[in-house]
């Protein structure tokens, strides 16, 4: 299955984000489907290409839950944003 999700790139501590189509479990250092676009979190600046992100909607490719919520804030699709689940770390047991 197909997803488009936030592929990380950029210097330590100065991320940055390409919007890609990839495999579903693939690894986020793959080389991807397809390019869709760019997302800076330092000016929260998003610059996607709409008809391609709409093209592969169309095609089955399900955004993640982070970049459904990026798509809804610019007005790329229309729908209510998602809760995104962020993991915790687990707490080490001291013996």
């Amino acid at each position: 299955m197909l997803s488009i999700k936030l592929q990380r790139i950029g210097k330590k501590h100065q991320p940055s984000y390409r919007l890609v189509v990839a495999e579903g479990r693939s690894k986020l250092a793959a080389p991807p489907i397809e390019d869709l676009g760019a997302y800076s979190t330092f000016t929260k600046k998003a610059t996607f290409r709409k008809e391609r992100v709409a093209h592969w909607i169309k095609m089955g490719a399900q955004p993640t839950a982070t970049v459904h919520n990026l798509l809804v804030k610019y007005g790329f699709i229309t729908a209510t944003k998602k809760q995104v689940k962020i993991k915790k770390k687990a707490e080490k047991k001291e013996a």
